[in-house]
């Protein structure tokens, strides 16, 4: 693909061996990280910090913000940061890889203080809408300019029209975060494609989260319009197969650039590029350029207004 295609990816927890959330990030490794991105023709990114203690969150974006001041690059490929929990579900199969023991229900407090260590950098928040008592983090965010985005979540549709209604727009790497076996019908993904006029749905394209055929079907059922992918890439983005080490895991990344637990029981984000889901999204779903390059680069930057 074109290197001037300028991708903008919305959940990016690492990339080029760098992984965001390590609690000693240097700033060559953050430059390493951006020059690779701008190398796959990533014009933009938001930055993830996932699931942990809140204090541990709480300094790892103070040390992504300061990097970030310091270095040219890094301010031109990162335009945020995009905070995936702690407020999330965490029932097994919802909570996905992130780590049971630092999830917690939303709260104000501990929202203000994220967003105060990101130094006003904060874009996106994923947070579980059943998890956000009265919607008190939902508005909060809504007030301040932040999208806020359900995942890893199982809410009712009342509690996601409810949310919607308090200002959540969109829904985080839908089909995934939630378990793989539920009600035929009445399932999470189910309800947000019955809101997608509602919502911006993000997708990852690797043909592994979410199968081909299913991806192409929601697309569909949302119009490409309203759709968003994004790659939740993780630290060997960029690498290859092998084996990593990335937080709390070792993982083998196979051919097919797919991130799982040791055991096997779940994916732990993605190390394909955007450049590969375009590729996936024209070869194997027979889009237009014109259309994968509105799922990668024009969708992503309306769904946040970055």
């Amino acid at each position: 693909m074109h290197t001037n295609s300028g991708f903008f990816d919305l959940q990016v927890n690492g990339y080029g061996g760098v992984d965001f959330n390590q609690d000693d990030l240097t700033a060559e490794q953050l430059h390493t990280a951006c020059a690779a991105l701008a190398e796959a023709g990533v014009a933009g990114i938001l930055a993830t910090v996932i699931t942990e203690e809140v204090d541990k969150m709480a300094l790892r974006l103070s040390n992504l913000m300061k990097l970030r001041q310091a270095d040219a690059l890094a301010q031109q490929i990162i335009a945020g940061f995009h905070i995936e929990g702690p407020f999330l579900n965490e029932t097994p199969g919802y909570r996905g890889a992130h780590p049971a023991d630092a999830i917690r229900p939303a709260d104000t407090d501990n929202m203000k203080r994220l967003l105060d260590a990101a130094g006003g950098l904060t874009r996106l928040v994923t947070l579980a809408p059943e998890r956000d008592p009265q919607l008190q983090v939902t508005r909060m965010l809504t007030e301040q300019g932040v999208t806020v985005s359900a995942g890893h979540c199982d809410p009712s549709l009342d509690e996601l029209k409810a949310a919607i209604d308090a200002g959540l727009s969109m829904f985080t790497h839908l089909g995934n975060g939630c378990p793989m076996q539920m009600h035929r019908h009445d399932n999470i993904i189910q309800r947000a494609l019955s809101l997608s006029n509602q919502l911006w749905l993000c997708f990852i394209a690797d043909g592994v989260h979410v199968p081909f055929p299913a991806l192409g079907n929601y697309l569909r059922a949302a119009g490409i319009k309203r759709c968003v992918v994004v790659t939740d890439a993780i630290a060997p983005a960029g690498l290859g197969p092998g084996d990593y080490t990335v937080s709390r895991w070792n993982l083998t990344i196979g051919p097919d650039m797919v991130a799982r637990a040791p055991d096997g029981s779940h994916l732990i984000g993605s190390a394909i590029t955007m450049p590969q889901s375009v590729q996936n999204l024209m070869d194997h779903l027979d889009l237009s350029e014109a259309d994968a390059h509105k799922l990668t680069a024009e969708n992503p930057h309306r769904a946040v207004g970055v």
